[in-house]
């Protein structure tokens, strides 16, 4: 690390400081407004972002934190590919997986930033289309299948469009006015952080501002460093697994990390990560990176923003190629963030007896979300959209329940989805929207619920899911026990089919009055269930988190089932029970 250096007005300093994640944050407000598609206006599927001329990271408006890496690593590979052939005016585009990290879905616009003649920046801005071309459903096996695969290009040229690539855009997807108005959306974004970031650099000056941002990256980085220290130095492992990777159902894919902490540095090795496989649930390397740093920036520097490079400085991640996490050509990537998200728990996992107060059990890891696509019989015209992402359970911190339907670690700020929108824009009626008892993980402190939703079909439609961690449920720590896993039934006729080898459907016709019911995991729990509070797991089961009988068989708190009052004598008698009986385990 570089010597402390004050090169920056420390006032100015914390007005860019401010400044920048104002213009993120605006970057957010005006693509949201602007938008087409539900997943972008109202699921929040997307992320914007300041970078500097050399793709450092100086601010993300933060959608998808995995993306903290991929955006970056877009603009280096734009800068490389055009060289000094950019000039202002100009808009960057690409799609391709292999450089954003995730799927074709992801159109990421950049937009160089000239102040006075000079590259100061990039606005960049990542957005989930929801349709790019490819296949509706099924289970896809390479690249080529996915969709429409933009290269690096320029969208504009010194302010004109492209009219010939914006055509082959426009042909290569389903519900053009959509796809096209979500690549105005974008634009208008990209073009909202230029225009603000320009006004900070022409208040304060150009070398003050970017003097600025230096500093706000050396602080960030000084920070983690400090943060890190507090760990103590060793090797830690932890290993989980995945349902399968959908076309060789049933076969476990394992998840394994290795976390090396020296003094104020964090080595997070994914060497030994599952090659890639041959379904969609690979991401690209720079996903890779990104589960790392998201999986450090929780445990170092969770509240500092702006989100920027500099607290990852103290950061090494190994991530060889040919792993889930930095597949290579021609690999399908479809479901690219599925993975990534328990890498992250893993990692979590590894760290737990050195760092019990900053880590949580496993959580529900998935979007959980169906896509349906049919004929909408009030317009006569195709229909694509997700009923989804759809919130679960996150894991118990040492201290704190884990929080209830709540959307999965990877998306960020990423919103459950109305009901109500679903419904006005799909021929579809939710049934069902609730919680589901005793999903939690049971534990001193307990998991968080998932939820249950049953979707009918009002006319025909094609539902198609990519669920994982059925099997392979959310952990508990410390003596919790695990929360429940995702998973899907299908109702045909009125007959319930539950008996899904995973929660994977592909191509399911729904016929008018049949339903789809998807069901999120829980969080794992934290501590032995027969230490929680009486009185709490009297209140969990009044409120219906938890049922009577698992209060008592889980918890060891006997309950009256008309008041919910508590027995004493038979709940320390449980107790007693379970205490001598994990302490005979031990032995």
């Amino acid at each position: 690390m570089d010597a402390i250096r004050n090169r920056a007005d420390p006032v100015v300093t914390e007005i860019v400081r401010n400044g920048v994640i104002a213009v993120t944050e605006e970057m957010k407000i005006n693509l949201m407004r602007t938008a087409y598609n539900t997943i972008i206006y109202e699921a929040l599927d997307f992320t914007t972002g300041l970078f500097t001329a050399d793709g450092r990271t100086v601010s993300i408006g933060l959608g998808l934190p995995t993306f903290i890496r991929g955006m970056a690593e877009t603009i280096k590979a734009k800068r490389a590919h055009f060289g000094e052939n950019i000039e202002p005016g100009d808009i960057l585009i690409t799609n391709d997986s292999y450089t954003t990290g995730s799927h074709l879905n992801h159109v990421t616009l950049s937009l160089p930033i000239f102040h006075k003649g000079r590259l100061c920046g990039f606005s960049c801005c990542m957005a989930h289309w929801e349709d790019i071309g490819g296949t509706l459903g099924g289970v896809t096996t390479d690249i080529f299948s996915e969709g429409l695969q933009i290269p690096i290009l320029k969208l504009y040229k010194a302010g004109k469009p492209n009219r010939d690539l914006m055509d082959i855009i426009r042909m290569n997807c389903r519900i053009e006015e959509k796809a096209m108005g979500d690549l105005r959306a974008e634009v208008t974004a990209v073009k909202t952080g230029e225009k603000r970031f320009l006004e900070l650099l022409d208040r304060y000056g150009a070398d003050e501002v970017l003097a600025a941002i230096d500093d706000i990256m050396d602080h960030s980085e000084r920070g983690a460093r400090a943060r890190t220290l507090e760990i103590p130095d060793g090797t830690y492992e932890a290993e989980s697994f995945m349902d399968d990777d959908a076309v060789e159902v049933g076969k476990r894919v394992p998840v394994k990390v290795k976390v090396i902490v020296e003094g104020d540095q964090m080595t997070i090795d994914l060497s030994e990560m599952s090659r890639q496989v041959r379904g969609f649930y690979n991401s690209a390397r720079t996903t890779g990176f990104g589960c790392t740093q998201v999986a450090y920036k929780c445990m170092t520097s969770p509240t500092d923003y702006p989100i920027n490079d500099g607290a990852f400085r103290s950061l090494n991640s190994v991530v060889p190629e040919g792993r889930v996490i930095s597949a290579t050509r021609p690999a399908p990537m479809r479901w690219w963030m599925t993975y990534p998200m328990t890498i992250i728990d893993t990692v979590f996992k590894a760290l737990a007896p050195v760092l019990p107060d900053k880590v949580i059990a496993g959580h529900h890891a998935d979007l959980v979300s169906c896509n349906f696509n049919g004929i909408n019989p009030q317009t006569k015209r195709l229909f694509i959209g997700g009923m989804g992402p759809l919130g679960g359970g996150w894991g118990a911190k040492r201290d704190e329940d884990g929080v209830s339907a709540t959307v999965c670690l990877n998306d960020g700020d990423t919103h459950n989805a109305p009901c109500e929108m679903s419904e006005t824009k799909m021929p579809l009626v939710v049934e069902r929207h609730e919680l589901i008892p005793d999903s939690g993980g049971a534990g001193r402190r307990r998991g968080g619920l998932g939820i249950r939703k049953v979707v009918r079909a009002r006319s025909p439609v094609n539902v198609n899911t990519q669920i994982e961690r059925m099997h392979c449920r959310p952990w508990g720590l410390e003596g919790g026990l695990e929360g429940g896993g995702n998973y899907v039934h299908i109702r045909r006729k009125g007959e319930l089919k539950s008996d899904l080898p995973n929660a994977k459907v592909f191509h399911v016709r729904l016929e008018p009055g049949d339903a789809v019911f998807i069901h999120s995991g829980g969080g794992g729990g934290f501590g032995p269930p027969w230490q929680r509070e009486i009185e709490s797991v009297a209140e969990d089961a009044r409120q219906g988190y938890i049922s009577l009988d698992s209060a008592e068989k889980l918890y060891g708190v006997a309950l009256d089932p008309a008041t919910f009052a508590p027995d004493l004598a038979r709940t320390k008698a449980l107790r007693a029970a379970m205490a001598a009986g994990r302490a005979t385990a031990a032995e």
